[in-house]
């Protein structure tokens, strides 16, 4: 079984997350831009930080057998810092057609305040305009409301849902975001999101159209194998192999294959791992052997 998990923080994970996900059957992952628990202060950390997402990662995912996508984005927390969020906005158009690309993102509300709306929006129309797809971020808090308010503001700026992705969704937001036609995405998250068990029922009730399941593992308590591990929850509790295809990879792969970054055969026929190859003068290796194609190289 291949999974892909469409939204995961891979650049404060380690190599052995890699390795472990990769032994799980994930094929690929997305990366969304996103805070870094500390709020940065100036739009060089910002520069790096894309930098990173379209460069580095992208090829450390490679040298152990995943393939790295990206969605490319001002965050809503960061959006509350005016001055940050200008520059960061001025910076987005260098970043969003690069290669491994797949949406503007994630973008949404946080508190809801007056700046989130203001930079949503702006975002909102590079990704129109740039053709690209959107990956939403929902509030934490009075997530309802929020995601309601967030897809009346896709409409409003002229997006079509079937190009959106609307992630961290709960029992109160799945049905009015499939019953408008936009992507619902489901974050297994331990305590602040969803777990595995109510993901299983989402599943039972709504079937698996347009239905996403991803980790957004980063730097807290959080496990890069949420996703093939909610699906073997399902097959266990008699979900259809076919349902629990959609909603762990078929879906994923539907949804982003739409921004033409991603494509199947990226890992159905990926290039040979040589782990002697260089980064910017950079290697992944830490004092192991190379491998070359799953040999070790003496």
């Amino acid at each position: 079984m291949r999974y892909i998990d469409p939204h995961i923080h891979m650049n404060v994970r380690t190599t052995a997350d890699y390795e472990a996900m990769a032994a799980a059957g994930i094929v690929a992952v997305i990366e969304p831009a996103f805070w870094l628990g500390q709020p940065r202060t100036s739009a060089g950390s910002y520069v790096d930080y894309l930098s990173t997402l379209v460069g580095w990662e992208r090829f450390r995912a490679a040298q152990f057998g995943l393939r790295h996508y990206c969605a490319i984005g001002l965050n809503s927390k960061e959006a509350n810092n005016p001055p940050l969020a200008e520059a960061v906005i001025d910076l987005l158009p260098r970043y969003a057609l690069k290669e491994g690309v797949v949406a503007i993102g994630e973008i949404g509300y946080d508190e809801q305040t007056a700046a989130e709306d203001k930079y949503l929006r702006i975002q909102l129309d590079l990704a129109r305009d740039l053709e690209m797809l959107v990956m939403v971020h929902t509030p934490h808090r009075d997530k309802k409301r929020g995601t309601s308010r967030t897809m009346d503001v896709c409409i409003e700026h002229g997006l079509n849902p079937a190009r959106v992705v609307i992630d961290h969704n709960n029992e109160e937001t799945v049905e009015e975001v499939l019953d408008r036609g936009f992507w619902a995405g489901f974050t297994i998250y331990p305590k602040t999101k969803m777990g595995s068990e109510r993901m299983v029922e989402i599943v039972c009730r709504y079937g698996s159209d347009r239905i996403i399941v991803d980790s957004s593992a980063d730097w807290g308590v959080s496990d890069p194998l949420a996703v093939p591990k909610t699906a073997q929850l399902m097959r266990d509790r008699g979900i259809a192999e076919a349902d629990v295809v959609r909603v762990t990879y078929a879906n994923a792969l539907a949804a982003y294959a739409q921004s033409g970054q991603m494509h199947e055969d990226d890992w159905l026929n990926p290039p040979a791992i040589d782990q002697r190859t260089l980064f910017e003068g950079n290697s992944v290796l830490r004092g192991q052997q190379p491998q070359v194609d799953g040999l070790v190289i003496e």
